[in-house]
């Protein structure tokens, strides 16, 4: 990019990365809201992205912790508080857990990580180093995914309480929070990347940082398909659905 785009460009330029290379698009996905995949292969999709959501607070910390504004801090600090709560047994983390819980997960081999995909954790602390490691407002470009959250969430919501008969409105409420806190965290961070990305060597800097985000989405997601459905070979010491089932059995 050598020419300076408009804010209202910049941000079709940056709806145009969800368009094409959002995870909704993975096929795991689709297997996952279409109620094709098997109760094993869904345990593991959940343990795996309780991951991803346990380090969102991780995340944030290092966010918040390099602004400068506090107007800046009081807008992102709710995210953390979203996710990690007031009190033990609140927040979003909170949630996910009740979730994988529902699906018959032990909670503390689910939170000790043992039968996390190496992938999984690859891609997540990657994420972790992004925001770390970039500028400001790449960090805070990264998290524009949340842009396009809400429609996969009514997606995956309607389809696995259509086509599953192990979840309920109960096992799923982590998600009905996110309707409302993701396009309130989307519309934050688009008006401070349009305000703030001020040449085209920034511009696209944020536009990849978004690209960024979308392959570590990505990569999760072909990291369950290869592992838990084609081939279906775990990495060893990953969780495995028929393991899990001779524990709760034993």
């Amino acid at each position: 990019m050598t020419t300076l785009l408009s804010p209202e460009e910049l941000e079709a330029r940056l709806r145009d990365v969800g368009r094409r290379r959002y995870h909704s698009l993975h096929p795991f996905h689709k297997l996952l809201h279409g109620g094709e995949l098997n109760f094993g292969q869904v345990q593991a999709w959940a343990l795996n992205r309780y991951f991803y959501q346990a380090m969102i607070p991780v995340k944030d910390s290092s966010i918040l912790a390099r602004m400068e504004e506090p107007e800046l801090r009081r807008a992102w600090r709710q995210r953390i508080i979203d996710h990690d709560g007031d009190r033990e047994g609140e927040g979003g983390i909170a949630r996910w857990l009740k979730l994988t819980d529902g699906l018959g997960l032990d909670r503390d081999y689910v939170t000790s990580l043992r039968g996390l995909l190496p992938a999984t954790r690859f891609a997540v602390e990657a994420y972790v180093h992004f925001v770390r490691d970039k500028s400001l407002l790449e960090a805070i470009a990264s998290s524009l995914t949340e842009m396009f959250s809400p429609g996969i969430i009514g997606e995956r919501v309607a389809g696995m309480l259509k086509n599953y008969d192990f979840v309920s409105k109960e096992t799923l409420a982590y998600f009905d929070k996110r309707l409302t806190e993701a396009p309130r965290d989307a519309d934050f961070a688009l008006d401070y990347v349009k305000r703030n990305a001020r040449t085209p060597e920034q511009q696209q800097a944020v536009i990849r940082a978004l690209e960024f985000k979308c392959d570590v989405l990505w990569v999760q997601l072909d990291a369950l398909y290869f592992a838990y459905v084609d081939p279906a070979m775990p990495y060893p010491g990953a969780f495995m659905p028929e393991a899990a089932r001779a524990r709760q059995e034993a």
